[in-house]
């Protein structure tokens, strides 16, 4: 949606209100909803302002100490809310309401640096300069229940019933019973400008897969957040709740985010070779340093806990760094020819943070054509039972003290920017450490 569009939608009286949002290092819309007429009138040119502690925050909304960015003793200011014209759209789900989202600046115009979406933008930025273009697609795997968030909630999500009764990859018959859902999420999520290529059943009970049309990684990136908050607001109104967690139960598949990718220059590929009728060495490059140097960048793949729970054996899960054609047991799956040729990036997952991984991606393959690197030799067979292969890191503690020690990530992202994440991450593996599980409830409270 344009600003004449805008315009007109508020004088007839359909759009009364604005969402002024910006992502936070979780993947979430934080912002303010505007009345119409004032964000025309003042914060479309001038902008608006937000606090700055909303970038070093747990989950739970509570301030935390140790960061440079912002902190008590620099009495948590505010950053400026830059709108970002282009991500302009309506929210068909919600009545009366448009959305826009923001860059954060500094007082002096500056974009803060450590935001989600300056860290993927300063990367583009890298890409330009090298007259070259990003083709990105992300697919979003999710769990379905039978309950409204605050049932869930106050059953401290224990013994939710899935919409499904048994597996439902690749089924019509059952997914029919949420079709409603389905086809509201479709229907309302291109309306909203977030082109959706198909929705489907997937291995786990009540577990779908959406996946979008692929554009520009600003474009997508946007769009997965809008599409995640979007999908459970439409799951509420229809009395069930959605999680995006990795892994939410032991005994099930997790939910993953694989991302598709490809690079371009003057709208041809440079992945893949039309004499030879094969991939690139160009792309060899590329994927030579994604296999370098994603152990180092894992945090922004898997930013949670419960994101390493997800790598286990034989659950469509990577647990190894391996490329393969069309092999769903290695963490870098190459699939198509021609244009549509392009490397699937397995190990996000559904929890991912898209602008931080979207980067990273970026930044790794670059690294590996700046550095001249190959790939190797394509893996053959199942990459869960070799234990040749490199493995992934298998907790976030291991990842922050990856990417802490990542000259690389130092080079490519700026040192504030990797302190900045390997601090949250140290937050969260500390607020775990402290955290009493059910898992020690039931393992020790008669036994010990």
């Amino acid at each position: 949606m344009n600003l004449a569009s805008l315009k007109t939608k508020i004088r007839r009286g359909e759009i009364d209100t604005v969402l002024v949002v910006f992502p936070d290092v979780f993947g979430r819309l934080i912002g303010k909803r505007m009345t119409a007429h004032f964000f025309v009138d003042k914060v479309l040119s001038g902008g608006t302002h937000s606090c700055n502690y909303l970038l070093t925050l747990n989950m739970e909304m509570d301030p935390l100490s140790g960061f440079k960015l912002a902190n008590w003793e620099k009495g948590f200011g505010d950053f400026a809310m830059q709108p970002d014209t282009s991500t302009l759209r309506i929210l068909p789900w919600q009545p009366g309401a448009a959305l826009i989202i923001c860059d954060l600046q500094h007082h002096n115009g500056g974009l803060v640096a450590e935001a989600p979406r300056s860290v993927l933008i300063n990367q583009l930025a890298v890409l330009a300069g090298k007259k070259l273009t990003c083709n990105i697609a992300s697919e979003l795997e999710f769990f379905l229940f039978n309950h409204t968030y605050p049932e869930a909630f106050a059953a401290k999500y224990n013994n939710l019933t899935p919409a499904s009764d048994y597996r439902i990859d690749y089924h019509t018959l059952q997914p029919a019973r949420d079709e409603n859902i389905f086809r509201a999420m479709r229907n309302f999520m291109d309306a909203a400008g977030v082109p959706v290529e198909s929705s489907k059943g997937e291995w786990g009970r009540g577990q779908h897969e959406v996946n979008f049309i692929y554009d520009e990684p600003l474009v997508v990136a946007d769009r997965h957040l809008v599409f995640k908050q979007g999908a459970k607001e439409i799951a509420q109104q229809n009395g069930k709740c959605i999680t995006f967690m990795s892994k939410l139960d032991a005994a099930e598949v997790g939910s993953s985010c694989h991302i598709h990718q490809s690079i371009w220059r003057e709208g041809k590929s440079l992945f893949w070779d039309a004499k030879e009728h094969r991939e690139s060495k160009f792309f060899r490059q590329f994927l030579g340093g994604l296999m370098k140097y994603s152990p180092e960048l894992s945090y922004f793949y898997a930013p949670t806990i419960n994101s390493y729970k997800r790598y286990q054996s034989a659950s469509w899960a990577p647990t190894k760094m391996a490329w393969a054609y069309d092999n769903r047991t290695v963490g870098f799956r190459v699939v198509g020819e021609g244009n549509s040729f392009r490397l699937e990036n397995r190990m996000p997952g559904a929890d991912a943070n898209p602008y931080l991984a979207f980067a990273a991606m970026i930044a790794a393959g670059l690294a590996g054509v700046r550095e001249n690197l190959d790939c190797g030799a394509l893996y053959e067979g199942n990459a869960y039972l070799d234990p040749k292969l490199p493995s992934l890191p298998k907790t976030l503690r291991d990842a922050a003290e990856l990417l802490n020690g990542s000259a690389f990530a130092r080079e490519a992202f700026g040192g504030d920017v990797v302190d900045f994440y390997v601090h949250t991450a140290r937050c969260e593996v500390e607020a775990y450490d402290n955290a009493v599980t059910d898992w020690e409830r039931i393992r020790y409270f008669e036994r010990i």
